[in-house]
């Protein structure tokens, strides 16, 4: 009976020991992360973007398909670099119709321009979690500099797929007339913001 007893407490232990990990999440934690190589991961890397339309409302959208690379060293994020593009007709609003609108030639035009990109040129710390990442967009054909605030969410081992992960958000600003997108400007706003939410896991 005793032998029993012990082999019970233990597994209990275990199961709790079990429990806390697979519930400990990933850290939100800097310096733990782990240098090295990472790919986008598509499924959970949302690009959404907004526009004030004729002065009453924002409206959104988004872009999926998104591939990437991230190069980091935490000790020293200076030297990071970063690469996304994605597929200009996975432009979506909910909308098929205004969908419909935008991936055509008065608008983004994909077609003749089907990927959109961003290039990272500069990365500079702002805070322990925190970064400018200054870049070149190209978008409708035209490359301009665009910067985003980024912000480290948290890393650690994925808890479905299992592999290092590490997600960040950035937002930015950019005037889509700088891209030869003038259409309706200023019915609807020149000025576009963007919102990134990447999931990156690490390759090496």
């Amino acid at each position: 009976m005793r032998i029993l007893s012990r082999a019970a407490v233990a597994l209990a232990c275990l199961t709790l020991a079990g429990s806390a990990a697979a519930q400990s999440g990933p850290s939100t934690d800097p310096q733990a992360l782990q240098g090295g190589t990472y790919n986008i991961e598509p499924m959970h890397t949302r690009i959404l973007f907004s526009v004030l339309h004729m002065g009453f409302t924002h409206y959104f959208g988004d872009f999926t398909g998104v591939s990437g690379k991230l190069n980091l060293d935490p000790k020293n994020i200076g030297a990071a670099s970063v690469k996304v593009s994605f597929p200009t007709a996975s432009v979506s609003t909910t909308n098929p119709t205004l969908d419909g609108e935008l991936k055509g030639g008065q608008w983004l035009d994909a077609a003749a321009d089907p990927t959109i990109t961003f290039v990272s040129t500069q990365v500079i710390p702002t805070g322990p979690r925190t970064a400018r990442i200054v870049g070149d967009l190209t978008l409708h054909g035209v490359t301009h500099p665009v910067t985003l605030a980024a912000t480290f969410n948290a890393a650690g081992p994925n808890g479905l797929s299992h592999k290092y992960t590490a997600g960040f958000d950035a937002v930015g600003h950019l005037n889509r007339s700088d891209f030869g997108v003038k259409t309706y400007v200023p019915l609807i706003s020149d000025n576009v913001d963007i919102v990134i939410s990447a999931a990156f896991e690490r390759t090496e």
